[in-house]
């Protein structure tokens, strides 16, 4: 089932991973992105990177993290064992789009960003533009969008992101991962194709 994707979205939140409450107040504004009208059936976290450069880790870092908290409304595509990348996202996209179920897509990923902005962590409206720091053309997923800017952009973004810290891209995963936990509620499991 096919939904239409909206435009892309400026930031609406942003907290340094370095904030002593980025938790709570990450937390805080998950909860209220996280809500999704009914006519999606579950939410499904679509972490986005590749565990071959440690500054795109970041999504696939989070999906793992995700995928291993086993919290029983957490449905994932996207970890360091199965990356959804450039190169399968498509095929990605067209399973959710061909599934008999309709989630409601949050997507996660990397970004590069001004040197103030490294380890800042932005809420998003709309969907994610993929690839954008690299100059990679991919299909805009996701009706909201996390992204986790990791290293300064603008020039040899590829070498950049080779090159980026992975003790802050830990951290920040980490900092993610317990946010989304944090915001859900814990329910009754959910049954769903999408649970790898």
């Amino acid at each position: 089932m096919k939904t239409e994707i909206p435009k892309i979205e400026p930031a609406f939140f942003r907290v340094s991973y370095r904030e002593p409450n980025c938790i709570p107040l990450l937390r805080d504004q998950l909860q209220q992105l996280l809500v999704y009208p009914p006519i999606y059936s579950e939410i499904l976290f679509l972490c986005i990177g590749t565990d071959r450069s440690t500054g795109d880790a970041l999504g696939p870092l989070v999906g793992t993290f995700l995928h291993e908290a086993k919290h029983p409304n957490i449905l994932v595509r996207g970890t360091l064992e199965h990356p959804v990348h450039a190169k399968n996202l498509q095929d990605v996209l067209a399973e959710i789009d061909s599934a008999q179920t309709s989630p409601y897509v949050f997507a996660i990923d990397a970004s590069l960003g001004r040197w103030q902005s490294v380890g800042d962590i932005c809420l998003h409206k709309g969907p994610l533009q993929p690839g954008a720091g690299v100059q990679k053309k991919l299909p805009q997923v996701g009706h909201a969008h996390l992204t986790g800017i990791v290293n300064v952009g603008g020039f040899l973004e590829y070498f950049v992101l080779q090159n980026t810290r992975l003790h802050l891209v830990i951290s920040m995963a980490h900092l993610i991962s317990k946010a989304i936990l944090a915001a859900l509620p814990y329910e009754q499991p959910l049954v769903s194709e999408y649970m790898r």
